[in-house]
């Protein structure tokens, strides 16, 4: 690739109006022209250009460097890439004012010189441009450079970095109090804080740098050390808040929000210190790169929404998903005692749900207008789903939710070590198996069940729970053929996943709030015993998050069809639990003959099909963007392979024979 016209016209133009902004613009505008992917080449080809032409390095570099020493460059360290102190809201709805009605531009501002060059556009080409370029380019700018430009660019710099770091500083030492961090420890109102002990350590090595020297060295400044320890301390106490905000104690979204921007600040600070520090150039050079590069990165993402609303809600997903991790363990069978227990289980919702279909179906045959009931409809599923958790059954598709974020613990757990793809074929073949029994114990409870309502109202009352036109509507419904039974079931499928979300926020509400220890001290409850006191508050501690979730389930699934009627859409849900309490209840009061009752059972396993694995997906890809990792679809498949051919028997249930051979694999293999 060869420099064309266009820099070179634009440098050109630069002899009459030699602005900062203007040779920015004309760097910047070379760089971004054509795709991503050829940044770097334009990169090299620019250096290659400005090494043979001389007089264009130097008027570049006066226009760039020369022009450096009249701009403030603290703003633009103190700002990009460091979330405001206001709070995730306030800051998503400053962006969007921002973007909607741009602010006032400052030319002596550097972050407000770098917004008005760089938009959220340039992203993928400044995250193609590698840094070793970055480097090249500098040096060709800085040679071209007389020795007291140099000096006045380095000594303009030290200063603005300074002042930077020593105002960083003190934003760190005074997040110390702030209500949340001490929520989540304690232990700051009773230690010696790391924060304010590294302000005061950043003030004297400010003070020290500031003064008039001449060759200075490391050994001149001896409690540079103890700077890097404070530094360190700070670190580990910061990552004390995130570990302990995404466990037991709770997190909050303004929780999360403070604890990235103390690590963004800690990250900058250090940056700062390894810019002004008397070290090797290597490690200077690196850090300033680095440092270049973030405030390139935030400038194209200063005005983003999606950029603030993932990274300030990061712990908090972390928490919630923890949350479900802990839930998820209970629905995984390892073992054939536990695989009974939860087709046991599951079975005993298959009653409750027929009973839930059945009344349902008598809900639309009142005619009542479509509000009524959405509304009765949505109160239906909502209790019968609590009823289910408060007896301790289980409804299979409230599994994928759960057992997704224990899937994704263990690969995080597992994401170095050598048999990553073993584990996790085990653990997703447990988790396929025991979704899979759960579905079992629901539909067959279900289908007996309304066998068992449908003849004792016809030995009671003479005729069947449903008449021909109910008969015909249930059958039409569950078949994919005849109508859009799995689009339906995806939706439900999406609905299931939103409950799990659900779960995992009121879980985490419940810890943030301390709401065992609020109930046990509730002026309401005094007069009741105790004990009592203490077990209903540990017991709704424990159980808020469940309860929340399946009422909001059933509200989600009840509404679906409302909000199809009110935007004109053919919107619905189908379940597999209910889907199967419906197909029983419409075979068995008019028996059309076992082709037909097989094809309806077939109908409802592919709905249960797509409610689980759409629940699961999502849920999934949710819980491993939350914590970091991810998943080689190819190794994990060739896991799943590996071990089916094994033991194809461990697909269907976990038999002792299965799981001895399982065992002795595994054994074979860690020993390997």
């Amino acid at each position: 690739m060869t420099v064309t016209d266009p820099l070179d016209e634009a440098l050109a133009s630069l002899s009459e109006d030699n602005r900062l902004e203007t040779c920015l613009d004309a760097l910047f505008g070379w760089l971004r022209a054509g795709s991503p992917d050829a940044a770097p080449e334009r990169l090299e080809a620019l250096v290659r250009y400005l090494d043979e032409n001389a007089d264009r390095a130097r008027q570049l570099a006066e226009g760039i460097l020369g022009r450096f020493s009249e701009l403030e460059v603290y703003p633009a360290l103190v700002r990009l890439g460091i979330l405001s102190r206001e709070g995730l809201f306030r800051e998503m709805s400053t962006r969007l004012y921002d973007r909607l009605n741009p602010p006032p531009v400052d030319p002596e501002d550097s972050s407000d010189l770098l917004a008005s060059l760089i938009t959220r556009h340039d992203k993928p080409w400044l995250e193609a441009l590698p840094a070793h370029g970055w480097l090249r380019l500098g040096r060709v700018l800085l040679s071209a450079l007389d020795t007291d430009a140099r000096q006045q660019v380095r000594v303009h710099l030290q200063e603005e970095c300074l002042y930077a770091l020593e105002m960083l500083a003190i934003w760190v030492a005074a997040e110390e109090l702030d209500p949340e961090l001490m929520r989540i420890d304690e232990r700051l109102t009773r230690i010696d804080s790391p924060f304010i002990a590294l302000q005061r350590e950043v003030h004297a090595f400010v003070e020290f740098r500031a003064t008039p020297a001449g060759e200075m060295r490391r050994d001149d400044y001896p409690a540079l050390d103890h700077l890097w320890v404070m530094l360190a301390q700070c670190n580990d106490q910061v990552a004390r808040f995130r570990r302990r905000g995404a466990g037991s104690l709770g997190s909050s979204v303004n929780a999360s929000h403070l604890i990235e921007r103390l690590e963004d600040t800690l990250r900058r600070i250090e940056r700062l210190i390894v810019l002004t520090s008397p070290t090797a150039r290597i490690p200077c050079a690196r850090s300033g790169l680095r440092l270049w590069q973030e405030l390139l990165l935030a400038t194209a993402e200063k005005g983003s929404l999606g950029a603030v609303w993932k990274k300030s809600t990061r712990m908090v997903s972390r928490s919630i998903t923890q949350n479900k991790s802990d839930h998820g363990e209970h629905y995984i069978s390892r073992d054939l005692p536990s695989y009974l227990r939860l087709v046991a289980t599951a079975a005993g919702a298959g009653v409750i749900i027929a009973v839930m279909a059945l009344i349902k179906i008598t809900i639309e045959s009142w005619g009542l207008s479509p509000l009524p009931q959405a509304l009765l409809v949505s109160f239906n599923y909502g209790l019968g789903f609590v009823l289910v958790h408060l007896v301790h059954f289980t409804i299979a598709t409230k599994q994928p939710a759960m057992t997704a974020a224990s899937f994704a613990a263990e690969v995080e757990r597992n994401r170095r070590g050598r048999s990553v793809s073993r584990k996790l074929a085990r653990l997703l073949l447990d988790v396929n198996r025991s979704q899979w029994a759960a579905v079992w114990g629901n539909v067959a409870a279900a289908l007996l069940t309304a066998l068992a309502i449908t003849w004792l109202a016809l030995a009671a009352l003479g005729t069947p729970p449903l008449d021909a036109e109910q008969i015909a509507y249930q059958l039409r419904a569950i078949s994919p053929v005849q109508s859009l039974a799995l689009l339906y079931a995806a939706i439900a499928g999406l609905w299931l996943f939103c409950s799990g979300i659900i779960a995992g926020f009121f879980d985490n509400r419940a810890d943030h709030v301390q709401l065992e220890r609020r109930l046990v001290s509730h002026p309401a409850l005094q007069r009741i015993p105790r004990h009592r006191r203490e077990r209903l508050a540990h017991y709704l501690h424990e159980n808020y998050g469940a309860l929340a979730g399946n009422f909001l389930f059933g509200v989600l699934l009840g509404m679906t069809g409302y909000v199809g009627y009110l935007l004109g859409l053919p919107l619905d849900i189908r379940h597999v639990a209910f889907s199967s309490a419906n197909l029983g209840f419409a075979s068995f009061s008019d028996f059309q003959g076992w082709p037909t009752f097989l094809l309806g059972l077939l109908f409802v396993m592919l709905i249960g099909f797509v409610n689980l694995w759409v629940s699961f997906a999502l849920a999934l890809m949710v819980a491993l963007r939350s914590r970091g990792c991810r998943i080689e679809p190819g190794i994990l498949l060739a896991g799943v392979k590996d071990e089916f051919f094994r033991n194809p028997l461990r697909f269907f249930i976990p038999t002792v024979l299965s799981s001895r051979k399982s065992g002795a694999g595994d054994g074979r293999q860690e020993r390997s």
